[in-house]
């Protein structure tokens, strides 16, 4: 697999991670109406900074814009999670490369309320985080969440990541600053 992109590095093309119950791949035509349906959810609503209300056209943004052109660019790179032996949609997961910081990247994910509390955000990011900090080269993988979003933080305690402390007023979402909690995850920190 390549390494995340430098300035001068070619587009990568998306690449597809497998787990012991898991398929992760970039997002698709087929994937839009499981994708609208479980943004729908309150509490995806809540945690991230998906569109309120999320209509049917910002699925369809999500898949042939953000997906499509975040690989292209390398700076933003999304999966969808698909249980492997249904195909269902279960959740998704995305690097984001900092600004400025080409070393490091935020992984940020969310789940489909049907199928969490399995341990399948858990087993992805986990996946994410191994390629993002083996083959895509960061030396920092850096998870963000606003304070008070137990799940997310519980997930990423459990994937590794090494809690940091707690920003305040840092993330946005929509026109509103959070206090946000921060952990990180660094190549050493990774199990084999």
């Amino acid at each position: 697999m390549e390494a995340l992109p430098t300035e001068s590095a070619p587009s990568p093309a998306p690449v597809t991670l497998t787990t012991e119950r898991l398929v992760l791949r970039a997002p698709v035509e087929s994937d839009i109406d499981a994708i609208f349906a479980a943004c729908q959810e309150s509490e995806i609503q809540r945690w991230t900074v998906v569109p309120v209300p999320y209509r049917r056209e910002d699925a369809e943004f999500f898949v042939h814009n953000l997906a499509v052109n975040g690989w292209r660019t390398g700076e933003n790179r999304i999966w969808g999670v698909f249980e492997r032996g249904s195909g269902a949609l279960v959740g998704a997961q995305g690097i984001v490369l900092r600004e400025g910081d080409k070393g490091c990247g935020e992984i940020g994910w969310w789940a489909v309320k049907e199928f969490r509390g399995r341990g399948y955000t858990t087993e992805a990011a986990r996946a994410v985080a191994r390629y993002g900090l083996r083959e895509g080269g960061l030396r920092r993988l850096q998870w963000l969440a606003y304070v008070g979003n137990e799940g997310s933080r519980a997930v990423a305690e459990k994937a590794g990541f090494r809690f940091e402390g707690t920003l305040r007023s840092y993330a946005e979402q929509r026109g509103t600053f959070h206090d946000s909690w921060v952990a990180s995850m660094l190549p050493s920190d990774l199990e084999d």
